[in-house]
């Protein structure tokens, strides 16, 4: 008997289930793969839109409040995703396993509220879980999400 045979013993039928995919097509996750890949991380990577929202997103609107930081998304994006290689691979080299998790890594970024242009620390964290097709990726959110 598989594990799908056995869960649906315990508890039944699926009532419904929300895929990383439809997560992603509605905006609750963003995919960063792609620039994950040119900082080294082979596994699939999204943030959610808050932490996008926090340490990533920055328009016109956000520079010319600021005045000129020479600020921009994907700048942003790669802060993020260079500080998260780090942190992976560290975790790899401690020998960290996914019971071990979550996860944290930490950041300059300047905020986009307000007229401040001092970079803040911010603290992100990441769980590495099964991707829909079941291989690993990664997940960065808020310290406050789940």
């Amino acid at each position: 008997m598989n594990d799908t045979n056995t869960m649906h013993e315990l508890f039944g039928p699926t009532i419904h289930t929300y895929t990383r995919e439809q997560a992603i097509d509605d905006g609750v996750l963003i995919d960063v793969s792609t620039t994950a890949r040119e900082a080294g991380i082979v596994w699939p990577v999204a943030l959610t839109s808050a932490a996008w929202a926090d340490t990533v997103a920055w328009t016109d609107t956000t520079e010319a409040r600021k005045g000129y930081t020479g600020q921009s998304e994907s700048g942003r994006l790669w802060d993020v995703v260079w500080m998260l290689s780090l942190a992976v691979r560290g975790a790899l080299r401690r020998g960290l396993d996914a019971s071990q998790q979550p996860l944290y890594f930490s950041l300059l970024r300047t905020p986009t509220a307000g007229r401040g242009v001092q970079p803040r620390k911010v603290t992100l964290k990441f769980q590495v879980g099964p991707g829909d097709d079941g291989r690993p990726c990664i997940t960065v959110m808020l310290p406050s999400e789940d």
